[in-house]
């Protein structure tokens, strides 16, 4: 008996060992030893055909997927983005994907995927972008997309989707954009909820307003008078007629439109257009628009050049001023990816960074509109010649710092998909009309580069803010960044313009050394900027420079998060602030008056380390 139970015993467990492996990712739980995040990614390659081998270093065997490529990972360990754009999958998209519940973002488009949407994307409830756009999916869009209530970001432009859009999608009211356009969507169109839509190039759509719906036909009002049977006939015919050439004329649009599109030109048919025109939350100009704005780009409207393109300052034609970046490489990025590119990045808003107002694309041609900032950037207020007063005093230049990383802070933690910088200067440090910092070009390293924006062989930056280990193995990271702000610190204080160039590894070890000599020794004021004429706040003077060694040091691990600067420097900028206004001592201007004074004489001249900094935009 005791045998038969244990025998039972057995083949239960083996039975139910059979359906996990039968089930795999379709059930929460996933065979023995295999992790659930390795088992739904693997079926969703066992789904794909892989034209270029993205895939190859997928491995059911692997317990740690975020080591593959286009897989991005939490800091826990979970799968939390996949960014399979452009790489030449085709098949379907299985539906094992709902199993990576902590996926924030998933990017598949411009790819050759065919089939459904699957309807377990509803399950990823962590979701904020979804790009299926440039595909072949077919059937109709699932309302389980409308679960998804942290969704931002929702793209399902150039497929063969039908039928309805459904009632909660449309009903989402975080999304930042939701693109729908140019599939064989049909019915009426109810109210979208969305900041910004698209739903053009859908022959069998309709608007409430219209009287024949592509086959929704508004209810007549049957009064029960007496009609004439003429009058009736003659209503039919009016209805049937106006039925067939609107069926006639959708049939020739959507056979342009296949045309178009398999053409590939409908993007540059777009830019020949001489007309400005809005997608989703950015606007699109016309090359010949901002060519008239910049006096066609005449060189006494640069307003400043580097390593990503120059920039002009711009007047449209409704008066507005702005600043148009023509960038270098145009050919580096496809149509697609570029505009894919720049709407993600448009998506990053925050008081602290530069605000993209729009952009400009043809065959040749790349162009970045921003907002005209009126005081220019942290390095052309380094660089003015000493007045009575520098534009830049001490209590601004802390202020710039405390601004830098509370954007640094959004791209790093608060943006998704997270941002990397990769050339954090002076010069990239913009000020609006109130000082206030705004970090600019960000994004443009991942905008310019094709491969992944960890690990390139391109590197893009300043010697001298560029970190050792990226300089070194092209290998990027938040850390990075956190390197160059240090030195962006450095430069606040000293007011130069850049602390090292040349032979990058042995100069920056000797500078940052004397540096720290200096902090060792308590005589950091030898230091400061002697535009600032001994106006500074000692306490705030030591601080700072602590904090740009810490995020100075060579290896990565040591240097702090920019979640951790920025405490220190709300902390710092804040108490100082908090005493001065018990005291009473700030100008007619809300500007911190001088309260700390020292005789240049005083001070003992140490050497000078100002050398010009060089711009790294290439394969090294």
């Amino acid at each position: 008996m005791d045998d038969a139970k244990v025998i039972a015993c057995l083949a239960f467990l083996f039975l139910c060992y059979q359906v996990l492996l039968v089930e795999g990712t379709d059930s929460l739980l996933s065979p023995k030893g295999v992790n659930y995040e390795v088992a739904a990614l693997m079926s969703m390659k066992s789904k794909m055909y892989d034209e270029f081998n993205a895939m190859d270093g997928w491995d059911i065997n692997s317990v740690d997927p975020c080591t593959w490529s286009m897989v991005g990972c939490s800091a826990e360990g979970y799968v939390v983005s996949l960014e399979m754009a452009s790489a030449g999958l085709s098949g379907t998209i299985s539906s094992g994907i709902g199993n990576l519940s902590h996926l924030h973002t998933l990017l598949l488009q411009n790819n050759k995927l065919s089939g459904p949407i699957p309807t377990e994307i509803g399950k990823l409830l962590e979701l904020q972008t979804l790009d299926l756009s440039g595909n072949q999916l077919d059937g109709e869009i699932p309302s389980s997309l409308g679960f998804l209530t942290h969704l931002s970001y929702l793209r399902l432009s150039k497929n063969k989707l039908s039928g309805q859009i459904p009632e909660l999608v449309a009903n989402l009211t975080d999304l930042s954009f939701l693109d729908l356009s140019f599939n064989n969507l049909s019915g009426p169109t109810p109210q979208i909820l969305a900041k910004g839509y698209s739903i053009s190039g859908n022959s069998f759509l309709c608007t409430s307003s219209s009287q024949i719906c592509m086959g929704f036909s508004k209810p007549v009002n049957d009064t029960g008078s007496s009609q004439s049977t003429g009058g009736h006939h003659q209503r039919v015919l009016a209805v049937v007629i106006g039925f067939s050439c609107t069926f006639v004329i959708s049939v020739v649009l959507l056979v342009f439109w296949l045309h178009w599109y398999r053409s590939n030109i409908l993007y540059t048919s777009y830019v020949e257009q001489d007309c400005e025109f809005d997608i989703g939350h950015l606007k699109r100009f016309s090359f010949r628009e901002l060519q008239i704005a910049t006096g066609s780009f005449n060189s006494k409207n640069i307003l400043g050049q580097g390593g990503f393109g120059v920039v002009y300052k711009g007047c449209l034609a409704n008066k507005m001023l702005v600043a148009v970046k023509r960038l270098k490489d145009p050919n580096y990025t496809g149509e697609v990816q570029f505009q894919t590119e720049v709407e993600m990045i448009g998506l990053a808003v925050h008081r602290n960074l530069l605000r993209l107002y729009g952009f400009c694309m043809t065959p040749d041609e790349r162009l970045l509109v921003y907002p005209y900032m009126p005081n220019g950037s942290v390095a052309d207020r380094l660089r003015e010649t000493c007045r009575e007063k520098p534009s830049l005093d001490w209590n601004r230049r802390m202020r710039v710092a405390l601004g830098t990383a509370r954007g640094l802070l959004y791209l790093h933690e608060q943006c998704n998909p997270k941002i990397i910088h990769r050339d954090v200067k002076a010069a990239n440090i913009l000020l609006d009309e109130s000082f206030e910092a705004v970090v600019g070009d960000f994004g443009l390293a991942k905008l310019l580069d094709q491969r992944d924006s960890h690990v390139t062989t391109a590197v893009r930056g300043t010697v001298g803010h560029i970190a050792p280990e990226y300089l070194s193995t092209g290998q990027s990271s938040e850390k990075t960044d956190v390197f160059g702000f240090g030195i962006l610190l450095l430069e606040l204080i000293t007011g130069h313009k850049a602390l090292d160039a040349g032979n990058a590894q042995v100069q920056k070890g000797m500078i940052l050394d004397w540096v720290r000599t200096l902090y060792e020794e308590k005589r950091v004021e030898v230091l400061v900027d002697r535009d600032l004429r001994g106006c500074f706040d000692p306490v705030e003077l030591e601080k700072a420079v602590d904090l740009s060694l810490q995020c100075t040091q060579s290896l990565p691990t040591l240097r702090p998060k920019m979640s951790e600067v920025l405490k220190i420097l709300e902390s710092m900028v804040g108490q100082s602030m908090q005493a001065e206004e018990s005291q009473g001592v700030t100008n007619v201007y809300g500007e911190r008056t001088c309260s700390f004074s020292q005789n240049y004489s005083d001070v003992h001249e140490e050497p000078s380390f100002i050398i010009e900094a060089i711009e790294l935009s290439g394969p090294r």
